[in-house]
């Protein structure tokens, strides 16, 4: 175990695909564009692309017929994903979910990775997504399910809040984890005009190299941080640390291993 090394000091969007893209996003990712790989033309629009892990996946999948759009409401995101070689190909544009930038019928394909929870109205997010798509065209978008099935996560939320027990950080149960009631998600997914609503439960194994990356990226690549930083000023490496200590205990040294468990959701427009 690492304890006591310095809290990471890069950029959030770097910090982001060094620890957090390898343990939770990158297979979903994969996941993803295997379900597009069927594609041979038309255009795919990518909301909440972030730093462009499932952009990454796309272009690797997608022959070059296939036009791909990737947006992000944080500008610093997607100029991290400009400066990757595998995105020369993808058209990066800063654009609200809720307010999309695009002509109606403009995409045969619309994906969401773990964006969705994050909508201040969720039934207007896919309304938009159905705005933009064409007649037949497939949504896609995955949520996180509870952190019952997601133990990693779960591990590194209970250490934190045992060790800040006043005001324990609660951000990953309340909002990534939050949104995982199928029904909720259908009917929403219905109300903003699709007719077809596919739920699936995707369960993927999420690896680290180490607990120390693991509990880096959960506890600082999150923004788990800023409670932790506003519950303990100075804390935040003394929370990193237990949360590493917890996923040795739980997981043991070196690399480690868990499931994680996501619903992965489909509408035809």
């Amino acid at each position: 175990m690492s304890g006591g090394d310095t809290v990471f000091t890069g950029s959030i969007p770097a910090l982001y695909d060094r620890y957090l893209g390898p343990l939770l996003f990158a297979p979903y990712a994969a996941h993803v564009a295997g379900r597009l790989a069927d594609m041979t033309a038309g255009s795919v629009l990518e909301i909440a692309a972030g730093t462009g892990i499932v952009t990454e996946a796309l272009a690797r999948r997608l022959p070059a017929a296939v036009e791909i759009v990737s947006t992000d409401l944080n500008q610093a995101m997607l100029d991290h994903a400009a400066s990757k070689p595998d995105l020369a190909r993808v058209k990066l544009r800063q654009a609200d979910a809720l307010a999309l930038p695009f002509a109606e019928a403009s995409f045969d394909a619309v994906v969401c990775q773990f964006g969705v929870m994050f909508y201040p109205d969720r039934i207007k997010g896919h309304r938009e997504a159905r705005r933009v798509l064409r007649r037949g065209g497939r949504y896609l978008f995955s949520l996180w399910d509870s952190l019952e099935h997601n133990p990693m996560t779960r591990c590194v939320v209970d250490a934190a809040g045992r060790h800040l027990p006043h005001n324990p950080p609660r951000f990953l149960a309340r909002t990534p984890h939050g949104h995982y009631d199928r029904d909720k998600t259908r009917n929403e997914v219905i109300q903003a005009g699709f007719a077809k609503v596919d739920i699936d439960v995707v369960s993927l194994p999420s690896r680290a190299p180490s607990a120390r990356d693991a509990a880096i990226g959960l506890c600082q690549g999150t923004p788990m941080r800023g409670e932790i930083e506003a519950a303990a000023p100075q804390g935040l490496q003394a929370t990193t640390d237990a949360a590493e200590a917890a996923l040795v205990e739980q997981y043991g040294d070196g690399q480690i291993e868990a499931p994680m468990q996501a619903l992965v959701v489909t509408a035809r427009a």
